[in-house]
């Protein structure tokens, strides 16, 4: 039967960002809590959520019970009508969401949400331009990929959709400007952002999009007061502000939502992954009191068969409940401490950990061959053949039993926010001998 579904899956379906040959799949079976278990027995403690967005941990019968209870009554309607469901989830965000956030349009997941919002922000300001970070991830849709700065758009850059401008991260760890601080690297990506705001045009732009809190891109930490900054360039252009939550939303970052951090409320936000836990597709556009109102008297022209799905809409109230019943915003918090703490450890130990960067819980370890040069062990977007070092760690974590997000020279660590001590000191000694690969690269 094992071999039977693993020659289904290869014989018939296609696997995202992978050469389709070769590929050996872990044969899930089943979940509960922090692991995934394949069909042979074995388990695999989940320390990226599967994708960062399993918030709430694997098997979770209260959305089961939620979802047939809804499906029960009502599956689908098209989204013309209204249901309780959409009420009341519409209402519940704009209590969690900051400022005068109100209104949601609902999607099918992230990259809808932000295809939506792109969308939003040129009606209303009759603009074109969307500028953001090149190391950022926004989606894979035409017009999110062009969005992200992310290297897997490459295949499709040359029919990417346009109007896209990309600035520089504040990467204090590897500032552009040799920035002897975070706070100056942050002044000094201000100024950069600000000078392509007026190459551009500032007529032009409609929106600056960037993440609430940067995740696959390498989580790039934010200087001081950086976010608020935006804010008042924005203000100061006539410029949206569009703010994707869509992985560091609904507690990851040990915050409501990583914007939530840093004091400031966008004009438009996007959410999705955590909005469900990854239990049900779902993703939302938040917007404004002043830009929703804009609309009462002008049709709004976004539409998707299955905005505000009654099943998933559900299930998102259910996985809210429990975020906030369970406390989970607060137990990532405190855990992203302790897990801060502990690779500091491991750094004494390991002279490849050259950076960890995480808010609550969403971070990563940056590997180096040396911590003076910064030379990575993998290098940015390395070609397959350059990748032996970051394929052996991936495969020493995946024998260990493990699964997490391995990049080039970075190690993701992005549990479930109901994580144990015990699970996240498993995780990270399997990260330690996994990184002992890496060490094995560096020079003195």
């Amino acid at each position: 039967m094992n071999n039977k579904i693993i020659k289904n899956n290869l014989d018939y379906t296609l696997f995202s960002w992978a050469k389709q040959g070769g590929l050996n799949p872990i044969n899930a079976s089943h979940a509960k809590g922090s692991y995934v278990y394949d069909r042979d027995g074995k388990k695999y403690l989940d320390f990226s959520s599967q994708l960062m967005n399993v918030n709430i941990g694997h098997g979770n019968q209260r959305i089961t019970k939620a979802v047939t209870a809804q499906m029960e009554k009502l599956s689908y309607v098209y989204p013309g009508m209204a249901t309780d469901v959409r009420g009341e989830l519409g209402k519940k965000l704009a209590e969690l969401t900051p400022g005068n956030l109100t209104k949601s349009f609902f999607t099918l997941g992230g990259a809808e949400a932000i295809e939506n919002a792109i969308k939003l922000a040129r009606i209303y300001t009759g603009r074109h331009k969307i500028i953001t970070h090149y190391r950022s991830y926004h989606g894979a849709t035409y017009g999110a990929i062009a969005a992200g700065g992310d290297p897997r758009k490459f295949a499709v850059d040359s029919q990417g959709a346009n109007n896209f401008v990309h600035v520089e991260n504040p990467y204090a760890y590897r500032c552009p400007w040799n920035s002897s601080s975070i706070e100056e690297c942050g002044e000094r990506a201000l100024a950069h952002l600000e000078r392509v705001i007026k190459f551009e045009n500032p007529d032009a732009i409609a929106a600056i999009l960037f993440e609430g809190e940067s995740g696959s891109s390498g989580c790039i930490k934010y200087p001081p007061r950086y976010l608020k900054k935006i804010r008042e360039i924005c203000d100061k252009y006539g410029i949206l502000m569009i703010d994707d939550e869509v992985m560091s939303g609904f507690g990851r970052t040990g915050k409501m939502f990583g914007i939530d951090h840093h004091g400031v409320t966008p004009d438009i936000m996007c959410l999705a992954k955590g909005l469900t836990s990854g239990y049900l597709p779902l993703g939302a556009m938040v917007v404004t009191d002043t830009i929703a109102k804009y609309f009462d008297d002008k049709p709004m022209a976004l539409g998707l068969t299955y905005s505000a799905h009654a099943v998933a809409c559900a299930a998102a109230i259910e996985n809210i409940k429990i975020i906030e019943e369970d406390n989970l915003v607060a137990r990532a918090a405190k855990m992203g401490i302790y897990i801060g703490a502990e690779v500091e450890k491991l750094k004494a130990t390991h002279p490849s950990i050259g950076d960890f960067r995480n808010t609550g819980l969403l971070g990563c370890i940056e590997l180096v061959k040396n911590r003076e040069t910064k030379e990575p062990i993998t290098e940015w977007n390395a070609a397959s053949k350059d990748m032996e070092v970051t394929n052996k760690m991936a495969a020493k974590i995946r024998e260990l039993g493990m699964f997490t997000f391995v990049r080039w020279n970075w190690i993701f660590i992005a549990p479930p926010l109901n994580v144990s001590k015990e699970e996240v000191d498993e995780g990270l000694s399997i990260i330690s001998q996994a990184v002992a690969i890496a060490d094995d690269y560096c020079y003195r």
